[in-house]
């Protein structure tokens, strides 16, 4: 089974193969980047529209499945949330959705994110180091070294699978 990543990222690569190794034996993984179609720090519908995009733009690729994994905040019950979406597109364009966990954002951080810094510079700051979203991510930060940013994002693309290992119970579009 061929699987296409609309990313370089390793983190979210592993994530995706680590995921679909749990029901499918033999996976075989191949990447490139694709563009979300949305602000570098996307906001609530964004993050699935993000998502969605990257996912899209593979459909010209030959492979079984195409995903594409959009990490964003969201506003529910007046907190902020970071979480990861996950859209996976099938070879016969339908499409399913998985969100990962989502952890409370700090206030400072949501304000820096929504006047237009992307939470890897809050995350390369808080670390002191560069290219924390290409290793534990702000997750790791956040919960003090218990959840990496792989975590989160293998469970949206578990969640994402869903409806394709059921499709019995599920109609996608």
């Amino acid at each position: 089974m061929k699987i296409y990543v609309g990313s370089k990222n390793p983190v979210k690569i592993d994530a995706v193969g680590e995921a679909f190794r749990k029901y499918f034996p033999q996976v075989e993984i191949d990447s490139k980047e694709t563009p979300s179609g949305v602000h570098a720090q996307p906001v609530n519908d964004d993050v699935f529209l993000g998502a969605y995009n990257r996912a899209k733009d593979l459909t010209s690729e030959n492979a079984d499945y195409y995903v594409g994994i959009e990490g964003g905040i969201l506003k529910q019950h007046g907190c902020w949330f970071l979480t990861t979406i996950v859209c996976i597109i099938d070879k016969e364009g339908k499409a399913g959705y998985g969100i990962g966990p989502g952890i409370e954002m700090p206030q400072s951080f949501v304000d820096e994110m929504l006047s237009g810094v992307e939470l890897g510079i809050i995350a390369d700051r808080l670390a002191g180091h560069a290219n924390m979203k290409q290793q534990g991510g702000i997750t790791e930060i956040l919960t003090k070294g218990i959840t990496k940013r792989k975590d989160p994002t293998v469970q949206a693309v578990i969640r994402a699978l869903v409806p394709f290992i059921n499709k019995e119970l599920y109609t996608l579009q």
